[in-house]
């Protein structure tokens, strides 16, 4: 199990967007950001369902997780990890601490929380099961 540092957790709960690393089934490394929540010990991230992301994850669960440095090469985080694609999973609406987080920006893109569930339905929950810190 990886266990960030107290620091870390403190900039996980701070961070606006990770960024997510998948891998095509040509293997190309395709990175996006995204919004995520951490939560027990695993990120939940929504994504469209037909998103790269998805499909690259429904054929190989591997991806990685890198929250943004200090802007100087230093305070690097990278999770490595599994991703799950979460169809049986709770929806961003039903999870009070992703309303808080995010429901300033999804209002500011003009959705709606249900709207924005709607168009991002598809959860995927990732379990790290490496941190390398830099």
């Amino acid at each position: 199990m990886v266990e960030p540092t107290p620091e870390l957790l403190a900039r996980l709960h701070r961070a606006a967007v990770i960024w997510l690393t998948t891998v095509s089934a040509d293997g190309q490394p395709q990175t996006s950001p995204v919004w995520f929540l951490w939560q027990d010990g695993t990120f939940i991230v929504y994504s469209l369902p037909n998103a790269p992301r998805v499909r690259n994850i429904r054929g190989n669960p591997r991806v990685a997780l890198n929250l943004d440095g200090d802007g100087e090469g230093g305070a690097i985080a990278t999770f490595e990890g599994t991703a799950v694609l979460d169809d049986a999973g709770a929806a961003s609406t039903e999870l009070p601490d992703y309303q808080a987080r995010y429901l300033a920006r999804i209002t500011a893109y003009g959705w709606t929380a249900q709207s924005f569930a709607r168009d991002y339905p598809q959860r995927i929950v990732i379990t790290p099961t490496k941190l390398r810190t830099y």
